[in-house]
């Protein structure tokens, strides 16, 4: 869906700095690492032809996911991590900037489940939200700190 948000942008759009957090939706669809990888990459490289510095949150870690049965959380755990591992390979690679999910916030939704995960027990609730939104702040600030200047104060 990376392509058809950047499809729906306005004419003439420039963004200074682009965030993008996708991965867990992928792994438990069974999309294809190198499929997810090229769609994020194409994204980036986009969102970099209009002038944004793009900040990408890692794929969060499947295995905070309690109410998932063992053996298919640890494999989701493990899909998640690999995920995420090529994802920051491919955002290096287009000199944006990775944040581990996984280790930024996957502590959290382990420790406190019952705060981090919405009512459907998959997708973050408001703290996790925050959580997450806090944990990328510094990459977006670094990000848009070094963004050239489009507009004026």
């Amino acid at each position: 869906m990376l392509g058809s948000q950047i499809d729906g942008l306005p004419a003439g759009y420039r963004p200074d700095v682009a965030v993008i957090v996708v991965g867990g939706n992928d792994v438990t669809h069974r999309v294809p690492v190198s499929t997810s990888v090229a769609h994020l990459d194409e994204a980036i490289g986009r969102l970099q032809d209009l002038g944004a510095a793009v900040v990408v949150g890692t794929c969060p870690d499947l295995g905070s996911l309690r109410p998932v049965p063992q053996p298919l959380r640890a494999l989701g755990a493990r899909l998640s991590r690999h995920l995420a591992d090529a994802q920051a390979e491919a955002v290096a690679s287009r000199n944006a900037r990775a944040v581990s999910l996984r280790r930024a916030v996957g502590p959290f939704f382990v420790t406190q489940p019952d705060e981090m995960f919405s009512l459907d027990r998959f997708h973050p609730s408001a703290l996790g939200y925050r959580r997450t939104a806090e944990a990328l702040l510094p990459a977006v600030r670094a990000a848009f700190a070094e963004a050239p200047a489009t507009a004026t104060a």
